[in-house]
């Protein structure tokens, strides 16, 4: 009888109800293209840069390797990893309240009580030996559900992993990049010093010569000290600029090595961008997002089973003797066994709270699933815009610098030839110097606006 009733019971805990609302993705409202695409891309298939694993975006190797060292050594990685451990953890301890608890037991004793004058004096002896077992049914699926929201948190963390790789790969990206520029920005100011400190030495021998004024040489050499002044701030940011990388690798701070200059990392004029409804899989933040609303909404679950009776089992069963030597026997055989049910009755309106508490839980991550899709969505169409337009506005900085070039080579023959003062030398020269810079930094942006859109897009974290 008592296996007949143990194997109902089981059944009745494996087939029982699990209370609360199953799992349903929100509605999502996603836009048919991309806002920021280019007019010729409205023909795109559904291929995206973000399916392009990231050694074949940035084919820098020195950057691929710098990649590679921080996706190894970088502490915020390493974290997330403990983080997704913890979370395996915790879904093993959640789980365990599904199935008996089962213990062993045993202890030993002997007592002497001192001779009295009604009495003599007795030594006695106790030994036991247990199991206990002890199990509260899952009929309501209070347990199952909590599994299932630690279950969906373990997912949330180990997409919260991905997300954190993802973004370290475009930390790394850019910040190498914004090196090369400050290398390039440094490449020209040497240059511009040395040629500067040039044209000082003529016209100082002009000047010797009687051909021109003090005042040409004065405005020559605040050429000169501008372009000199340059070279110790860029040193310093260039210095910084490493000191950052160093610790997005996990390293202390120390020189970094370069591959191509910021020119040389080449990048297609216009990118595929793929269908705006498969950036809800390809998005690690979104997934997390999506899995944390699971969690949460399985949490409702385990607060409505509240609601209904506990139903717990309990039995013991042992050897209990005053001798060891008999222990074992039959008459020192014993077994208990029984049930218990607890149904809440008054509990001043904590249970409905609980309940309400999951639901505005659940409510507000339904609310943060769709808030990440919506920012998603903007920085896509952002990353897009600034790609392009970059592009523009770098194609003209390329033009400009041109005919600033050619203008400080017409100054220098009219200045050269009595037509005019070296004011307007000077005044070509600075103009020069600055279009170079711009030029530089317009070089950078565009390929930052390219490391954005990949990132915007999901790619990154696949390994």
């Amino acid at each position: 009888m008592i296996d007949r009733a143990w194997l109902v019971l089981l059944v009745l805990t494996l087939t029982g109800c699990t209370v609360g609302p199953n799992y349903k993705r929100p509605q999502i409202a996603a836009p048919d293209a991309y806002r920021g695409l280019a007019p010729d891309a409205a023909a795109q298939t559904t291929a995206s840069i973000a399916d392009e694993k990231w050694w074949t975006v940035f084919d820098d190797q020195q950057l691929q390797a710098l990649i590679r060292k921080a996706l190894a050594q970088n502490y915020d990685v390493r974290i997330a990893a403990t983080r997704v451990l913890q979370a395996q953890a915790q879904v093993g301890i959640t789980r365990a309240d599904q199935f008996p608890a089962i213990y062993g037991g045993a202890s030993a004793a002997n007592t002497r009580i001192p001779k009295t004058k009604l009495l003599d004096a007795t030594n006695t002896s106790s030994n036991l030996v247990n199991l206990s077992l002890s199990w509260e049914l899952d009929f309501w699926g209070k347990y199952r559900r909590a599994t299932e929201s630690a279950r969906a948190s373990l997912l949330a963390t180990e997409w919260g992993q991905k997300a954190v790789i993802w973004s370290l790969v475009s930390n790394v990206a850019s910040a190498y990049f914004q090196l090369l520029e400050l290398d390039a920005e440094m490449e020209i100011s040497r240059r511009t010093l040395t040629s500067r400190k040039e044209s000082l030495r003529l016209v100082e021998i002009r000047q010797t010569g009687g051909t021109t004024s003090m005042i040409d040489v004065r405005q020559s050499e605040q050429l000169v000290y501008t372009a000199a002044a340059s070279i110790p701030d860029l040193e310093r940011r260039i210095e910084q600029q490493e000191n950052l990388i160093s610790i997005l690798l996990g390293d202390n701070p120390e020189p970094i090595t370069r591959g191509k200059t910021l020119v040389e990392n080449h990048f297609p004029p216009t990118v595929p961008a793929g269908l705006p409804s498969s950036l809800l899989e390809r998005r690690p933040d979104i997934q997390s997002a999506e899995q944390q609303l699971v969690a949460a909404n399985a949490q409702i679950g385990v607060a409505k089973a509240a609601y209904f009776p506990d139903i717990s089992l309990t039995a013991i069963a042992g050897y209990n003797s005053t001798a060891l030597t008999n222990l074992f026997t039959g008459p020192a055989g014993f077994w208990s066994f029984g049930g218990q049910l607890a149904q809440p009755i008054f509990t001043a309106g904590k249970l409905r709270s609980n309940v309400r508490l999951a639901e505005a839980q659940q409510q507000e991550g339904v609310l943060f699933y769709q808030q990440s899709i919506q920012q998603a969505f903007g920085e896509v169409s952002d990353s897009l815009i600034a790609y392009r337009k970059d592009q523009e506005y770098r194609a003209q900085e390329e033009l400009l610098t041109v005919a600033a070039q050619d203008t400080v080579r017409l100054a220098n023959v009219r200045y050269d030839g009595g037509v005019t003062s070296y004011l307007e030398v000077l005044d070509s020269d600075t103009r020069y110097f600055n279009a170079q810079i711009a030029l530089a930094q317009a070089e950078l942006n565009e390929r930052l606006a390219l490391v954005q859109l990949y990132n915007a897009l999901g790619g990154g974290w696949q390994q």
